[in-house]
């Protein structure tokens, strides 16, 4: 019986010398590859007008249609069919005329077999052997994260678990035929049961004088914002609300040709959520200590609905405890909608000569919470690929992308971060409390909560976390892995109702694990 060789790809050669090139036309048949022949442009127009091609090769210099002219027509006819000019002339023009067509590659005459075999591999075969690379390489370090697994793991073994995760969740977005999605999302909830109960153990250790610890929300100003405004030049500091790190990841392709990139890493303090995070981040203080310390702003800042509205304060503040005397003084913006990030754009000529200027961006947060309650956008997210790639398509035609170019023009330094992350919420942990218990799905706090200790991090003396104690008996739950908080009262309606949707506030890689980007102009 004879073997049936599957074709590798169809392509069509267009050459006006096409009897010349029988050998190579043949040597790559042996290969695999289904290629047609034809004489002259206009016939090789009528082929693709009727039939399906994989690939052109595209003789330049022609009787009759030349290449470049032909090369329009094909893109008119299929703009995504690959095209690539075979040339005799090495002629810098030429060559500028066929980039700017959108040509996908071009050779120089005389070709040779193997020059050829390359090309068609590096177009037509190019994802299908990134993906195999891709499931071989994950599968060697799926293993060796579940042996890491078993062992008594560091903080910086958490990022480095975190970060690889993230890193192949982007690589496989382009790579869904594989499947590996799921697995990949399998091996994280795995990771989350025990990142869980590692911060658990640690964290009050850390906020007690423990030295191997990693960088907290506290440290943030002083680590990595005071030692860049030594530079006699602009710092801008900007803080993107809910932004998580496999989101960073899909934004960094933007700023590779005009900046150089330093990524770190620091832990949230707990609960991920704006009121503490966030907070801690412009004061330099744990959420306790800013209850004792500025009482008057710390009533307001508690409030989930204030959006921390003294955070320019706040930042003051540490900026004078760390003896930090800025002439003229910072310059804090929160922008919360287009118009404010318009008017930001237009003074950017006015800030770039503020040595230190700080931004809150809030559209990440708000894409996160307008999807529980918004059927448009959960349809256009239905999964954590297109929550990526909603975000990249956001910031890449943002002011917010527009300001950070125009200040790198200006040779401000840059430095982005965020204040938590997000986590969609699949199961739901029965909590009992008071009609006074805050009303977070991811972290609560009142009196005398009780919820199973499985589900989240109990924390009956608030001290032990910095937080404030609001009064006798109060305690705090912080959800760990996926949980979000539910009363028994109309349980399964409120289970459904805020299943698969985005919460913070808990114990998860992606609420705690944060970047720290710092872009300096190329």
């Amino acid at each position: 019986m004879t073997e049936v060789m599957i074709s590798k790809g169809k392509i069509l050669w267009v050459d006006d010398e096409i009897d010349l090139l029988r050998s190579h036309i043949l040597f790559l048949k042996e290969k695999g590859y289904d290629v047609r022949p034809a004489t002259n442009a206009d016939d090789a127009l009528a082929l693709i007008k009727q039939e399906s091609f994989d690939m052109v090769l595209l003789d330049e210099m022609m009787a009759g249609k030349d290449g470049l002219t032909a090369l329009a027509e094909i893109k008119e006819i299929n703009p995504s069919l690959p095209v690539v000019m075979v040339t005799k002339s090495e002629e810098e023009t030429l060559m500028e005329d066929a980039i700017g067509s959108k040509i996908d590659d071009y050779l120089t005459k005389p070709v040779n077999p193997s020059q050829i075999l390359l090309t068609c591999k590096k177009i037509l075969d190019k994802k299908k052997i990134s993906g195999a690379r891709i499931s071989r390489d994950y599968i060697s370090e799926f293993n060796e994260i579940s042996m890491m697994l078993g062992d008594d793991l560091s903080w910086e073994d958490w990022i480095n678990i975190y970060g690889k995760l993230c890193n192949w969740e982007v690589e496989t977005d382009s790579h869904s035929e594989l499947g590996l999605n799921q697995t990949i999302a399998d091996q994280k909830k795995e990771c989350n049961l025990e990142f869980g109960k590692f911060v658990e153990n640690r964290y009050p250790h850390w906020l007690n004088g423990d030295s191997d610890r990693p960088d907290l929300s506290t440290d943030l100003v002083k680590k990595y914002v005071v030692p860049r405004l030594d530079d006699s030049k602009c710092v801008l500091f900007i803080v993107m609300d809910n932004l998580r790190l496999d989101q960073m990841l899909t934004l960094e392709p933007l700023l590779y040709p005009d900046f150089k990139i330093q990524k770190d890493y620091y832990y949230s303090i707990l609960p991920t959520a704006t009121p503490y995070s966030r907070n801690a981040i412009f004061s330099g203080l744990f959420p306790g200590e800013i209850e004792k310390r500025h009482p008057d702003l710390w009533s307001q800042g508690a409030d989930e609905h204030s959006l921390n509205r003294h955070e320019h304060q706040f930042l003051n503040h540490q900026l004078d405890d760390l003896g930090i005397e800025l002439k003229p003084e910072c310059k804090y913006i929160k922008i919360l909608d287009v118009n404010e990030a318009q008017s930001v754009t237009r003074k950017v000529s006015t800030f770039s000569n503020i040595p230190l200027v700080a931004i809150v961006v809030n559209f990440i947060d708000m894409l996160a919470h307008g999807r529980s309650d918004s059927e448009i956008l959960r349809e256009i997210t239905p999964d954590e690929s297109a929550y990526r790639s909603l975000t990249r398509s956001w910031f890449e035609h943002s002011y917010v992308y527009q300001i950070i170019k125009e200040f790198g023009e200006r040779g401000a330094t840059i430095i982005i971060t965020t204040d938590h992350g997000s986590i969609r919420g699949m199961r739901g942990a029965k909590v009992i409390g008071d009609r006074d218990t805050s009303t977070n799905l991811r972290y609560k706090f009142g009196k005398s909560l009780k919820v199973d200790p499985k589900h989240a991090i109990v924390v009956k003396d608030p001290e032990t976390y910095k937080l404030p104690s609001m009064g006798l008996n109060t305690n705090y739950l912080i959800a760990k892995e996926d949980y979000y908080f539910v009363y028994p009262t109309n349980y399964h309606h409120y289970l459904n109702h805020y299943r698969d949707c985005l919460h913070h506030g808990g114990v998860s890689m992606e609420e705690v694990i944060l970047p720290v980007v710092t872009l300096e102009p190329k």
